[in-house]
């Protein structure tokens, strides 16, 4: 029922997604394995709460309101913390990443719909999507000073950093663009136009190219950001919104929310390898686990998280939860590379 359709030049593709897991996920023996992770957290958006999910018997084992429009999350560089960001709210919740309890809350951060630190922790920004801002912060873990405020476009949405930290770029979903600021001194650098209703933001390894989600379109945008221009689009499927790498330092996927399915991208050739098929409606965002051999993905039409095999790409659970549900975490999990 669930499968995963291979482009014709790619026919042993399950082979070879093996063998990436055997090349770059060595620690597989009893002595050496990565420590498996046990609490899954959903944020379901529509509900103004949080599903708490026991991995191993996968079920629901306990839900939490923490707040109005919880999209997105973020764990502290600590790896002790995690942030929710309620958009609607404007605050963010902190929560044990491990146990699911809620710590503490930061008031005062306006409509947070994403959210990340720079490779370097010293900034964090907060992309408020319904109010066309962009906050930035000084960042000391999760103790954040407003630096500045800045005005953008329609509808900021994702975040992609220069592995220097001196570069943030933000897409513009109703604008349809591309920005670029410079950290140090909290300026618009540039901007540029972008297909429809650009989204998801993923920069290739050694900063080279950045990969823009179409969301309005089919496609994935490649863009020469250095010299601000478009290389190719990478044809997905309906909706091409969110990316999460494999980990491997070559592999990264694509959610494509209107077609359902989720597109396999190759980092160095800039190709699509091949698209799981055959998903619940609206998959989004996606978490790996250590091993990399799991997926587990929201799938925001179905009110349903999912959990995928990742060398065969088949589907092979999924759990009920609240409405609209988005952001995913669970922790340990695989490098975000």
């Amino acid at each position: 029922m669930y499968t995963f359709h291979q482009n014709h030049r790619f026919h042993g593709l399950a082979a070879s997604i093996s063998l990436v897991l055997i090349t770059y996920f060595p620690l597989i023996s009893a002595q050496t394995a990565p420590a498996e992770p046990k609490l899954a957290i959903v944020l379901n958006s529509a509900e103004a709460s949080v599903s708490l999910i026991d991995m191993q018997a996968r079920k629901v084992i306990k839900t939490i309101p923490v707040g109005k429009e919880p999209h997105h999350l973020m764990i502290t560089p600590d790896q002790k913390t995690l942030l929710i960001a309620n958009a609607a709210g404007n605050d963010v919740v902190l929560m044990n990443p491990v146990n699911g309890e809620l710590t503490g809350r930061i008031p005062d951060i306006i409509d947070p719909y994403q959210i990340g630190y720079s490779p370097d922790h010293k900034w964090f920004i907060a992309n408020g999507n319904r109010l066309d801002r962009v906050d930035i912060y000084a960042a000391d873990s999760a103790n954040l000073k407003l630096a500045k405020t800045i005005k953008l476009g329609k509808t900021p949405s994702h975040i992609a950093y220069t592995s220097d930290s001196k570069t943030a770029f933000i897409t513009l979903q109703d604008s349809s663009e591309l920005a670029a600021i410079d950290l140090a001194t909290q300026t618009v650098l540039w901007k540029m136009p972008t297909g429809s209703t650009p989204a998801g933001l993923w920069m290739t390894p050694g900063d080279q190219y950045l990969l823009v989600g179409i969301t309005g379109e089919d496609n994935v945008q490649v863009i020469d950001w250095k010299n601000r221009k478009e290389v190719k689009r990478i044809f997905t499927g309906k909706g091409a919104h969110n990316f999460r790498p494999l980990g491997d330092k070559k592999s990264v996927f694509l959610s494509n929310r209107i077609a359902s399915t989720i597109s396999l991208i190759n980092m160095q050739t800039l190709e699509k390898v091949g698209d799981i098929t055959g998903l619940p409606a609206g998959p989004d965002d996606m978490e790996i686990t250590p091993d990399g051999k799991t997926m587990w993905v929201t799938f925001r039409f179905a009110k349903k998280v999912g959990v995928i095999d990742i060398p065969t790409m088949k589907l092979i659970a999924t759990i009920p939860v609240g409405k609209s549900p988005h952001g995913v975490f669970f922790t340990p999990r695989a490098a975000w590379e």
